[in-house]
């Protein structure tokens, strides 16, 4: 039986406009749910904007330090540091505040650090064709000015450079093919607890009337809007088929910007907004939905991403029309309506297909269901996971016993 160890996973971000936004529901979360299955003890360490910022409801253990940008950084990272306890050190995301704070702890304690990478996080920054300007005036004012951009941890000029030391790494995990033909690693797709979310737990109806969505049929879009996720493009097709029932329903909306604003200002009359909810709260609206939408872009960004909507959609049985943007074909396989990306018309068609079969709409979802289980719950990351982190701490282990003799033999050949 493998030793009990103890996980810290270094979220970076736990504000509540990063990783704390969705709790349970992001990948953080869910590699520590995963960790705790195998039996392990896990903490998730990471950065706030404030004091306030960091306090909410866990079943893990959360340690939550206020940030802030250079010079004031360097002092919460050092508590970072000296605060980290883990056997293990799990970095999410391959930024400086993450990935790089892990790097620097193993030059110390000589843990084992795994890297998470979730998104091609440069993919926001024009990708491989970004390229700073280091110029003189540019390097003053980036680092002298108080706002100045250089003075940002993460600062796309640094997360260029942190990408470099992705080998340096003991183990890469990451959730889509895009990801691993860019990095290598180990693929571990997102997982969902198909237990809480159990069609069989909630009745639709009954979260229709709850929710004031009884009168609609209801396509979701359970997460936060941005351009290349293809709302727009969905919207418009409700504006191609011109029915009154039919509503889009986002749940949670962007904490990054005014897109919310600007979509309801062209598209208000098809558009209803949720708040945010608890992560044990999104399952009975999920139950809500007819059809769940993913109608991501041909983006570099979505290529990047394992949409969580998708497996929200798949453990609840819901039908789910999305578009062929990088991995989606493969987790959807036969079990889910596919359109090819930025195409209205192609969307209006599909879900016209999808509402008039509400059968085999039902049908497709339950095999959707079918495939959660199998391929994408939080047990099936565990089954990758749990041999992955034993072989980075074997390893740890031969190479310090390996430092250790080569020591023992230096001082004996005084």
């Amino acid at each position: 039986m493998a030793k009990k160890l103890k996980i810290s996973i270094i979220a970076s971000d736990l504000s509540k406009s990063g990783a704390g936004r969705w709790q349970g529901a992001v990948r953080p979360f869910l590699l520590a749910e995963t960790v705790s299955r195998l039996g392990h003890d896990v903490e998730i360490l990471g950065f706030t904007d404030s004091e306030a910022d960091g306090g909410f409801p866990s079943k893990f253990v959360i340690k939550a330090i206020p940030g802030g940008i250079y010079p004031k950084f360097w002092g919460a990272a050092r508590t970072l540091l000296q605060t980290i306890s883990g056997d293990v050190v799990y970095a999410y995301k391959p930024k400086p505040s993450s990935y790089g704070l892990a790097l620097l702890h193993r030059l110390r304690y000589r843990r084992p650090v795994i890297l998470d990478i979730d998104d091609w996080e440069l993919s926001w920054h024009g990708g491989d064709d970004y390229n700073y300007r280091w110029t003189p005036r540019n390097l003053i004012r980036g680092v002298l000015k108080t706002d100045g951009e250089l003075r940002n941890p993460d600062h796309p000029v640094y997360l260029s450079w942190i990408e470099n030391l992705v080998s340096k790494a003991d183990a890469v995990t990451l959730h889509n093919q895009f990801l691993q033909n860019r990095f290598g690693g180990t693929y571990i797709p997102n997982g969902k607890d198909t237990e809480l979310f159990n069609p069989e737990r909630y009745s639709p109806e009954a979260s229709r009337a709850k929710y004031g969505l009884s009168d609609y049929r209801v396509l979701m879009f359970p997460g936060a809007p941005r351009p290349y996720k293809g709302i727009e493009d969905l919207l418009a097709a409700l504006d191609i088929l011109n029915q009154p029932d039919l509503r889009l329903v986002i749940v949670g909306g962007s904490p990054y910007d005014d897109y919310d604003q600007i979509l309801a200002k062209r598209w208000g009359k098809w558009l209803v907004q949720l708040p945010k909810c608890a992560y044990e709260t999104m399952p009975e609206v999920v139950a809500a939905a007819h059809v769940i939408v993913v109608p991501q872009q041909d983006h570099d960004a979505a290529k990047a991403q394992f949409p969580l909507k998708l497996t929200d959609g798949m453990a609840m049985a819901k039908p789910i029309l999305a578009t062929t943007v990088g991995d989606i074909p493969e987790i959807l396989g036969d079990t889910g309506y596919l359109v090819a990306p930025n195409s209205p018309q192609k969307l209006a068609n599909m879900l016209q297909t999808i509402l008039n079969d509400p059968e085999q709409a039902a049908s497709r979802g339950r095999l959707a269901r079918e495939r959660c289980i199998s391929y994408y719950s939080v047990d099936a990351m565990a089954s990758t996971l749990g041999p992955l982190i034993q072989r980075c701490v074997n390893r740890q282990s031969l190479n310090q016993l390996g430092y250790k003799q080569k020591y023992k033999h230096m001082e004996s050949g005084r």
